[in-house]
């Protein structure tokens, strides 16, 4: 059965490297036999520009229908003087929720051709293999009540609302541990229990969603001692479980250990495996149009596609060993290049893929 693929190039540099992971897609379809179907939608700044909200009905529409979403980025200096509710970023958020994808995954793998490229030492990040499972659609980007108001003596104050129910977290628990049921069988919880009392309730929840697991080691730990963790001896961790906003904080500090946040896809389920997946990092305005940016965490996440949505999981393979060997090859976008490689620009990153796919 054909399946259908929602492709959202969004903002920046997303227009490119959403471009490239198309042409990935494209020569899955005629060379390997890839039955998908591919439908262009508008998100973010464009979207806004275009229909006066970033996430228009018919944009919603379309990756409900769909069986995955492609994502390049959102936002851009452009739109930050917009009033909150129409920022691009309320786009990416609307998606989220309305396509009820609860779970990121975002692997933070340090490939070995990029030792070099770390601004750690390659002996602490050699053979970095991390998975961060991040709660994705609770929290406090969605707790309510949530503003900015005036006090009595006329100053501003604003708030937001830090809160998760037991279902939410038994739920977004269930996934960390069903991934490292197939790594190597260990779970962090990441929180702040030793202050915020919905974080105390956290880590309960993670330790009963942990009985049905015996295999699975869990071990707890507070987000600010994480962080510091990540950057000593960041190999400790397997597969690393947390909040919404901790999981955004985590996630961007172990893609630099990787050498660059270029290099890093992620994957957002619902609870069918239904995805939306896009690289982590951000829409780049500045290098927007040059030909610069890195589309190896797009095409990457291409491949989480088809392994965690499209069962297909041989064409993933397919396409991580094609990223292997180019890097192999010694070819670099700017943010990975080091002395003695190949400097190339995002088309012919793309083109390297697609020739090391057909051999």
């Amino acid at each position: 059965m054909t399946k259908k693929i929602a492709v959202l190039p969004g903002d920046g540099i997303g227009q490119e490297i959403v471009a490239e992971a198309v042409k990935v897609l494209n020569v899955l379809k005629s060379d390997f036999g890839l039955d998908v179907e591919m439908e262009e939608g508008l998100v973010g700044g464009t979207a806004y520009d275009a229909t006066g909200t970033p996430l228009p009905d018919t944009t919603l529409d379309l990756c409900k229908a769909s069986d995955a979403v492609l994502l390049g980025a959102v936002g851009g200096y452009k739109w930050e003087s917009l009033p909150i509710e129409v920022r691009p970023e309320k786009g990416l958020l609307g998606l989220r929720a309305g396509m009820e994808l609860f779970a990121n995954l975002r692997p933070a793998i340090l490939y070995p051709q990029l030792a070099d490229a770390s601004t750690l030492k390659p002996e602490v990040v050699s053979g970095l293999d991390i998975m961060i499972v991040r709660e994705l659609t609770g929290g406090i980007y969605f707790g309510q009540p949530r503003g900015v108001r005036a006090l009595d003596n006329g100053e501003r104050q604003g708030y937001n609302t830090l809160v998760y129910s037991e279902s939410e977290v038994s739920r977004i628990g269930k996934v960390a541990f069903d991934i490292a049921m197939k790594r190597d069988k260990r779970v962090c919880s990441v929180d702040k229990a030793n202050v915020l009392e919905c974080t105390e309730m956290w880590r309960e929840v993670m330790i009963e969603e942990g009985r049905a697991f015996p295999d699975v080691e869990l071990s707890h730990m507070y987000v600010d001692n994480a962080a510091m963790q990540l950057v000593r001896a960041p190999k400790q961790f397997d597969v690393m479980v947390t909040t919404n906003m901790f999981g955004d904080i985590l996630s961007d500090c172990a893609a630099m250990l990787t050498g660059s946040i270029g290099m890093l896809p992620s994957a957002s389920l619902d609870a069918n495996s239904k995805g939306m997946y896009e690289p982590i990092h951000g829409s780049a305005p500045d290098i927007a149009g040059q030909n610069l940016a890195n589309p190896l965490a797009t095409i990457l996440s291409v491949a989480m596609m088809l392994r965690y949505t499209l069962d297909e999981p041989a064409m993933a393979d397919r396409i991580e060993s094609a990223v292997n060997a180019v890097l192999d090859q010694g070819k670099r976008t700017a943010d990975i290049w080091t002395e003695g490689c190949e400097k190339i620009g995002t088309d012919v990153m793309g083109d390297a893929v697609i020739a090391a796919m057909r051999g």
